[in-house]
């Protein structure tokens, strides 16, 4: 197996002593649609859980994407949708060790580097104590899908690195 090193990033020239294998979103894609002053009111937000206007259910949680040739993963951080009666199930046995059944929802979050992911087909994996969830995407020919069911490449995952380069000049 391959260990994850350092690189040189092509995007700021500087070296990064590890590859990021880890990404995330404060928030569902909709609320960034919402101008700041109206958030307060449409939004109930904390790190793992969502609901806009009183009607619309968000959970966060994990896409792991295995590097091919390593025993990591990529993770993406991300918000999918779920019905009221999964979001309250999963709202109430949150901390404990009880497992629900899997979940449909809809990937919302727009995952960068990649087309447009909203409203993928996915499957929410409960874990317990309060875990975040493993999602999975429905097996479709989209990029992100392709990755997830095969894999994704230690040179892939360090041109998302670049792509999305803090020290890039915007």
């Amino acid at each position: 197996m391959t260990n994850i090193k350092g690189y040189t990033c092509s995007c700021c020239g500087e070296y990064h002593e590890e590859l990021p294998t880890s990404y995330g979103n404060p928030a569902p894609v909709y609320y960034y649609s919402v101008a700041d002053g109206e958030r307060q009111d449409r939004f109930e937000l904390d790190e793992d859980l969502c609901i806009m206007d009183k009607q619309h259910f968000f959970i966060r949680g994990c896409i792991e994407i295995p590097i091919i040739g390593t025993e990591e993963h990529l993770i993406w951080g991300v918000w999918v949708s779920l019905s009221e009666a999964n979001f309250n199930k999963t709202k109430e046995l949150w901390d404990k060790q009880e497992l629900l059944e899997p979940m449909y929802g809809w990937l919302s979050t727009a995952l960068p580097c990649y087309p447009d992911t909203v409203n993928l087909k996915t499957r929410v994996q409960p874990r317990p104590n309060g875990i975040r969830p493993y999602i999975e995407l429905e097996p479709t020919d989209h990029p992100l899908a392709v990755e997830y069911r095969n894999g994704i490449t230690i040179e892939r995952v360090q041109e998302i690195a670049e792509e999305l380069c803090v020290n890039k000049d915007n």
